[in-house]
């Protein structure tokens, strides 16, 4: 008798939960979607909710990289390639390679910590999904590029001035502590 009036009860136990489970369900069938669509349909881009210090994939400014290899030497998992040639009639040091398996990279930073001109450095840029991992490879150098000698009285150009200013502030943020 005992065993019939528990086995009734757990039948009603499992009606009710499951209606209950069943009410909150049909509940969200009435409710406006909370999903917002992106990016089709939001406020402003992405970018600007990132934070200031946030490591997206990599870009580095050929035009004030000095070649000191700093950043190749100091990745522990060896995604960036570079390769620099010496010009025998010149003397002068170029750029052959400039890669970056950005697959590879985990975003650490310690690249963009160790350079000494904040020519590499981390971007806003996070979607960087493509079907080919061969398409992550991010090559900044297509032909020989010469390498950036720092004048000792600073710069005069004022393109070259407005990217080693760039540079310094991407250092001068690395360096301050965070809020």
């Amino acid at each position: 008798m005992y065993a019939t009036i528990e086995y009734f009860k757990n039948i009603k136990d499992t009606v009710f939960t499951v209606f209950e489970g069943m009410t909150i369900t049909f509940s969200h069938f009435l409710r406006r979607p909370m999903t917002i669509q992106y990016p089709d349909r939001i406020e402003k881009p992405v970018q600007e909710t990132l934070p200031l210090r946030y490591r997206g994939i990599l870009e580095v400014d050929m035009d004030i990289c000095t070649g000191c290899l700093a950043c190749e030497r100091v990745c522990p998992i060896i995604c960036i390639a570079i390769g620099i040639e010496m010009n025998k009639e010149t003397k002068q040091r170029t750029f052959s390679q400039f890669d970056i398996d950005i697959c590879k990279c985990m975003f650490c930073g310690l690249c963009a910590e160790v350079c000494p001109t904040g020519s590499i450095r981390h971007s806003q840029e996070f979607e960087g999904a493509c079907t080919n991992p061969a398409g992550m490879v991010r090559r900044f150098v297509t032909e020989t590029v010469p390498l950036y000698k720092p004048k000792k009285g600073g710069e005069t150009d004022s393109k070259m001035i407005a990217k080693v200013d760039i540079g310094n502030k991407y250092l001068d943020e690395l360096a301050s502590p965070e809020s």
